[in-house]
């Protein structure tokens, strides 16, 4: 393929076996890059253009580590949060497209590994709106393998688990989307289902905003600065009450 977009010919003076052989590689190829997960793209780790991880500077040592974990809705609430936790905790943000998948579960191991964090308050499911691109039946394995990782590589940190915000027709601010909404409160239903099994407390989102849709900002998913501040402002009463009391022992 060209950088143009065009795909080369085979040259007339190939024979016929030489173009279908060369037919062969190009199907193949599209192929393979049709079928390639959504996670092929090297912008969705976590320096890549709009999702990133933003790293507190950490002055004060002895202060609670929370990691902030969420698709562009967490962009829109991160530095409300953030200003109100200083000289309360030291807060990282990690802003990420995935949905419940395999790959998605690996990468948050390795982010966990680089932070003894004390809170973890994930807000995801916004990217596994469309019907399908989580495989049927394992929303609830995935997601329950999820938390397992945190608990896995930090046993005594406290997750705090968002349901995901209200998705509105695009162009229409004030009207729920019908299917894709539709899909977002069952894959909030069953999140909320595996944190009850896992005893973890739930930070329901959307149920803040459902009543506000005129807050939202119109194209679909986002929502307007007054939406943002409801959101910090519960995000951040749930973080406070989950911190240790004890303050940590500053390393040298």
């Amino acid at each position: 393929m060209q950088g143009n977009g065009t795909y080369l010919r085979p040259p007339a003076a190939w024979g016929s076996e030489m173009k279908i052989c060369a037919l062969v590689l190009w199907v193949a190829a599209v192929g393979a890059a049709q079928a390639a997960p959504q996670e092929a793209d090297p912008r969705l780790h976590a320096d890549g253009k709009g999702w990133r991880i933003e790293r507190a500077k950490i002055v004060d040592q002895t202060l609670p580590r929370v990691l902030l974990i969420g698709d562009s809705i967490l962009g829109g609430y991160r530095g409300a949060v953030t200003k109100a936790l200083a000289g309360k905790a030291n807060v990282d943000a990690w802003i990420n497209p995935y949905c419940q998948s395999e790959h998605y579960n690996k990468l948050l191991a390795e982010v966990l590994a680089q932070a003894p964090y004390d809170v973890i308050h994930c807000n995801m499911g916004l990217h596994g709106w469309p019907v399908g691109r989580i495989k049927e039946g394992t929303f609830e394995p995935l997601t329950k393998a999820y938390v397992q990782v945190i608990k896995d590589k930090l046993p005594k940190a406290k997750i705090i688990w968002a349901s995901s915000t209200p998705v509105t027709v695009k162009g229409k601010p004030g009207e729920l989307d019908g299917v894709i909404n539709a899909n977002i409160i069952e894959q909030n239903r069953m999140a909320a289902k595996v944190m009850a099994e896992l005893n973890v407390p739930v930070n329901d989102l959307y149920a803040l905003l459902a009543g506000k849709l005129e807050l939202a900002r119109g194209d679909g998913f986002h929502w307007k600065g007054d939406a943002y501040k409801i959101l910090s402002a519960a995000i951040v009463q749930k973080i406070l009450a989950a911190l240790p009391t004890e303050k940590k022992t500053a390393t040298p």
